[in-house]
């Protein structure tokens, strides 16, 4: 008992890796002055390395910066704490303070300082320039300069990617999945996954995490090669956690090759750009959210800017053909089905959240309008009832968050600005007007698509 004690205190220490680098700094150290006493400090040319004053001024040098990057490391550390404790939990903090790479650099930096200090003792002076140097030490000096700054770089790199919030969760996540496995070792007979029915197979996936990218090309190939049709089972942005259904297997399930069908599908532990439109449509929304967050009044020209890049996109989305989801090989037949994002889906994702927090600020609410109304004009007929519904929820919200119907009227007004040239022109909207305002967007809309 008392040694898992001691285990589980020296893994949530952040002195234990760096004290142990201190010693094999002094351990390396005093085995390249070993080398040098037993080559008669002749083991690399002093041309190379200097004189005894050059070589005694280079490691103070490296030990005082050292120091000073031993002291930013350990500052960052605090604060990335004191942030993670304020953001998110202060419970996260103890699984901070276990981060090998935070240890390792703190420890790389003090072994260079201890091998530094140790290393210039051996240098010797005559007075005339001439003297003992220790080459191999002093070389191997430069090395822990190097190593140290390439180790600086991906350290900050490393901290700002471990202050994300899915790092903070995939760091709890996963130590809980490696207690999972020892507390609980054994696996139901019954918990089979791949269980072959009704002429359909199940691939699962093999780690946990969200799907960012998908080989459309590789699948389909595959699914073709043993005659079959394959199904995703999560939608690209979509969690699946690990031995889930991530395909559906219907035709010759034996003869695929699974290694293939999880190399042509990216898991990550969040969310990215590369082919995820809906999530580009997401941080614009959770922008919007958090500037609304507190009131609609506290800060509602970050929303509409959020607003304005949603337009622009939703904009462009309306003008293209959405795909079905299905992938056809080159004789036509099916061959991967993946759910894809409609029209309304965008619809819903950009506006609703938004919406909802900020139909209370006649500045967002007048954006929207003017962002749903001039959808109105590009989008085809099919696409137009979407951004009806919109439009009338707004109409009811605005109704409910603002008591004068003078108000009312002008939230409801469009203005690509919010509160700008617009609201000059004319104060406020009826009903009636704004479902003439409607029916010319319908009017232009059905020209548009003849």
């Amino acid at each position: 008992m008392r040694l898992n004690r001691l285990t589980a205190y020296l893994k949530s220490s952040l002195w234990f890796v760096p004290v142990l680098c201190v010693f094999g700094g002094a351990m390396l150290s005093l085995g390249t002055i070993a080398v040098d006493r037993a080559f008669n400090y002749e083991a690399i040319p002093s041309g190379l390395i200097g004189g005894p004053d050059a070589v005694t001024a280079i490691l103070s040098t490296v030990a005082a910066s050292m120091v000073s990057l031993t002291a930013l490391v350990l500052t960052i550390t605090m604060l990335v704490v004191q942030l993670a404790m304020g953001q998110f939990s202060p419970r996260i903090v103890q699984r901070i303070l276990r981060d090998k790479p935070s240890q390792f650099a703190i420890g790389l930096f003090v072994a260079t300082f201890v091998h530094a200090i140790l290393a210039v003792r051996e240098v010797t002076n005559d007075g005339d320039g001439t003297g003992h140097v220790p080459g191999v030490a002093v070389a191997t000096a430069f090395a822990l300069v190097l190593l140290s700054i390439v180790v600086l770089v991906l350290y900050v790199h490393h901290i700002g990617r471990a202050l994300r919030v899915s790092a903070l969760i995939e760091l709890v996540g996963v130590d809980t999945r490696k207690l999972i496995e020892r507390v609980y070792p054994d696996v139901r007979a019954d918990a089979v996954l791949d269980d072959e029915h009704g002429g359909v197979g199940l691939v699962g996936a093999r780690e946990s995490g969200v799907i960012t990218l998908i080989g459309y090309k590789e699948l389909v190939a595959e699914a073709r090669r043993v005659d079959c049709v394959l199904e995703l089972v999560p939608a690209m942005g979509e969690f699946v956690p690990a031995d889930a259904p991530l395909f559906r297997v219907t035709g010759n399930r034996a003869g695929l090759d699974d290694d293939k069908l999880h190399r042509a599908v990216g898991i990550d532990e969040e969310r990215t750009l590369d082919e995820d439109v809906g999530y580009g449509v997401r941080l614009l929304v959770d922008i919007a959210e958090r500037s609304l967050a507190d009131s609609p009044f506290q800060d509602p020209t970050t929303a509409v800017q959020a607003i304005d890049r949603l337009h622009d996109i939703l904009r462009q989305l309306a003008r293209r053909k959405f795909r079905d989801g299905r992938y056809r090989d080159q004789e036509g037949d099916v061959r991967l089905v993946v759910r894809a994002m409609t029209w309304d889906a965008y619809v819903h994702l950009a506006f609703d959240e938004i919406r909802m927090v900020g139909a209370g600020s006649p500045q967002v609410s007048r954006r929207l309008m003017a962002a749903l109304t001039d959808l109105k004009t590009v989008a085809t007929p099919d696409l137009v009832s979407a951004l009806d519904r919109q439009i009338d929820l707004l109409r009811e919200a605005a109704k409910v968050r603002i008591d004068d119907d003078r108000d009312v009227g002008f939230a409801l007004q469009p203005d690509q600005e919010g509160i700008g040239e617009a609201a000059g022109q004319k104060r406020d909207i009826t009903d009636k007007e704004a479902e003439q305002v409607s029916r010319i967007a319908d009017a232009q809309g059905r020209n548009r698509a003849r």
